[in-house]
Formats: C-alpha cells, sequence, structure tokens
C-alpha cells in the first residue's frame, strides 16, 4: 500500500489587530501629508490665476493708453472742475453739452423677465435720472454731498473696472472671469449668473444694486491729479482744486516699478478664518486687502509687473520714509499715504477703514488707496 499522510489544510494567515493598526495608522500619515500639500498645490493654482488675470488687464490698460494717448482709464472729462460746483448741471449749463453716462453693456436680466437693453448709470441730462449717477464717474467719492448725492463715500470709478468702456479692451463683456479673481468667493458667488449667461452685461434683479464689479480695483490717487493728495497738504476736488479731474498720463508715473495700478480689492491671500468682517453694518462685507498685516494681494504695477505684494512690506517702506521726511520737516504729508483727508470719514477711519474695520492692532496703511502725491508717489521702496 502507498504510503499516504493526511495533512491538514491550513487557512490563509490573516492581518493580526497590530498589523492593520499599523497599516491604518501608515494609510492616515499619508492623508496627514497629502492633504496639505493637495491644498497648497491648489492655492498656488488660483494665485497663479490671478496673477493671469492681471497681466490681462495690464494688457487692456496698454491698448488703452495706446488708443487714447497714454491715459488712464477713467469715467470723467480733464475740466469738470472749471464748472461752477463741478456737477453736471453746471457742466450742462456753461457748455450746452452733457458729460458722458457710464456705459454697463447691454442685455438681459438674472432671473429673466426684466426686459432687455442698454444698461448703465445714466447722467439726468441724457436720461431721467439722479445725482449720484454723475459721482460714480469721479475716481473715488470721498464723502460730503456734492451735486445733491448721497452716494457712500468709498465709491467710485476705481471699483469699476469692468464698464463697457474699459471691458472692450479685454474681451467685451462686464461679466467675465477675468475681472473676478478665483479666490473671490464672495464676488464670483453673487456674479454666478451672470456670468454664466455671458452676455455683454445682465442685471441681476436680486442684488440690491444689480450690479457686482470685478475683484480688481485701480489706484484712485493715481486717477486723481497729483495735487489732490499732495505731500504738501491734502486738496479737496473742486473746492480746492478745480485741475482735480485733469488725471495724468500713466508715462507721469515718478516710480512706475514701486506705484501700484491695481489689486485684489478683497484679503484673499494669507486670509482670516472669519469670512466676512463685522465691523462694517452690512454683516456679509468681505475683508479688504489692507486690513490684515499679513494681507498681500496680487497687484500689478504702473510698469506692468505682476507681483504678490504684502501689506507689511507697504508699512515698512511708509514708516521710513516718514521718519526720514517728518525729520526734516516741512510737509504736511511725510509718510507714503496721506493722513490728513479733510473731507468724509478718512480722517477718523485713520485711512481707508483702518482704525475701525482692520483685523489686528497692528495693521495701519491705506497704500494704493490714498498713495501720497498720486501718481508721482510711490507705495514700496523696492520692487516686489
Amino acid at each position: 500500500m502507498r504510503d499516504v499522510a493526511i495533512r491538514r489544510r491550513l487557512a490563509p494567515a490573516g492581518f493580526t489587530i497590530i498589523e492593520l493598526l499599523v497599516v491604518v495608522t501608515i494609510i492616515a500619515l499619508l492623508i496627514a501629508l497629502l492633504v496639505p500639500a493637495i491644498g497648497k498645490a491648489r492655492d498656488a493654482a488660483l494665485l497663479t490665476q490671478s496673477q493671469g488675470n492681471l497681466r490681462n488687464l495690464a494688457a487692456a490698460n496698454s491698448a488703452y493708453a495706446a488708443a487714447w494717448n497714454d491715459r488712464q482709464w477713467g469715467l470723467t472729462a480733464d475740466d469738470v472742475g472749471q464748472y461752477g460746483n463741478c456737477c453736471w448741471n453746471d457742466y450742462n449749463t456753461q457748455t450746452g453739452g452733457c458729460p458722458a453716462s457710464t456705459v454697463l453693456g447691454y442685455g438681459g436680466t438674472c432671473p429673466p423677465g426684466g426686459g432687455t437693453g442698454l444698461w448703465g448709470y445714466w447722467i439726468p441730462c441724457t436720461y431721467g435720472s439722479n445725482g449720484g449717477n454723475w459721482i460714480v464717474t469721479w475716481p473715488m467719492f470721498l464723502g460730503g454731498s456734492p451735486c445733491g448725492s448721497n452716494l457712500d463715500a468709498g465709491f467710485g470709478s476705481w471699483r469699476m473696472a469692468n464698464v463697457e468702456s474699459f471691458n472692450k479692451y479685454v474681451g467685451g463683456r462686464f461679466y467675465d472671469r477675468v475681472f473676478y479673481a478665483p479666490k473671490d468667493k464672495y464676488l464670483l458667488g453673487r456674479a454666478e449668473c451672470a456670468l454664466e449667461i455671458g452676455d455683454p452685461f445682465t442685471l441681476l434683479q436680486d442684488m440690491q444694486d444689480g450690479v457686482v464689479f470685478g475683484t480688481y480695483v485701480f489706484s484712485p490717487a493715481a486717477m486723481w491729479s497729483p495735487d489732490v493728495f499732495s505731500a504738501k497738504g491734502f486738496k479737496t476736488p473742486c473746492t480746492q482744486s478745480k485741475a482735480a479731474w485733469k488725471s495724468p498720463a500713466v508715462g507721469q508715473a515718478a516710480y512706475p516699478d514701486l506705484k501700484t495700478r491695481m489689486l485684489e480689492h478683497q484679503w484673499l491671500q494669507n486670509p482670516p478664518p472669519a469670512e466676512y468682517n463685522g465691523a462694517f453694518t452690512n454683516s456679509k462685507e468681505p475683508w479688504y486687502f489692507n486690513l490684515g498685516y499679513n494681507s498681500s494681494p496680487c497687484t500689478m504695477f504702473f510698469d506692468g509687473h505682476i507681483s504678490v505684494s504684502g501689506v507689511a512690506g507697504a508699512m515698512n517702506a511708509d514708516q521710513q520714509v516718514y521718519s526720514q521726511n517728518q525729520a526734516a520737516g516741512g510737509l504736511a504729508n511725510p509718510g507714503l499715504w496721506v493722513r490728513n483727508i479733510t473731507v468724509g470719514p478718512w480722517a477718523g477711519y485713520n485711512g481707508y477703514y483702518t482704525a475701525v474695520a482692520a483685523y489686528d492692532t497692528q495693521v495701519n496703511s491705506s497704500y494704493h488707496v490714498f498713495t501720497t502725491d498720486g501718481i508721482l508717489g510711490r507705495d514700496f521702496m523696492n520692487e516686489n
């Protein structure tokens, strides 16, 4: 008889509890390492996209300047201050003409049903309207009640880059993603319906004002004549400076590599945990670029270069120049931005909302907005 051996079939060996714990731990460690890396990569991609938007806007600015004899884009005529109280009706009475209205574009509404037409901020002598439609053409409405307007201080053409007279140099649409930083969820969310429609303009009926302007804003100080934000002393447009609206040419920039031209108005790089700034009456107002020491907005300079330029760097430059000029004496505004604005709420706010809405106590900068000497000034000491 052949020798035989009966053996028990062994079951496949399984993992012990300890081995399973080791595997789970390794997976958890890999996730812990990969998730931040993925987040950083995504953040870097969004930053790169915002810089790309600004490059396109820099090209649009160059195209505008080429078409208009090196002019900066703007909405008001140079000679506005020469007529009466600098109001549309003074201009109309003394010249027989009407200042240009601000055209937003042609299109319908969202939700649909509100009609189709050419939308804009019409000046009263062109089409029945109100004085506020005249004030929005100013580079920045600093305050008071000129021309019967009750417009909120701080608005103006510096925040209106996507209107028709500029957007036709970059795509021809008011709601184009080139005007909105990819990290700007606040504005993108509000404008999403119009962005999807893709018409030259869409009136957003669910919004209080019907309009959502873009992320990127011009430097209002550079749009006004340099004597408005002068180092020798601030001059109120119209009452103290009749030449305020004479916008300087691009080539007049004294420090083109150090003077900001456009940047992200919202605090999007290194933002605070809270999405909204509770200091504003509107409980869902986002944080502005200058309200945090760690804020570093994507920025375009007058020489066309794009960089991420931080509030900390602007503050250091301002403190250096302020100390030097203060010691020398003779200047009402010795720093790189103007403190003694004598109209509107800005003196009480210590600049562009820094005293009333800043995230941290150490931040104190209104660069870009209130740059001393406007286009002749600078916001940084070294190129970023």
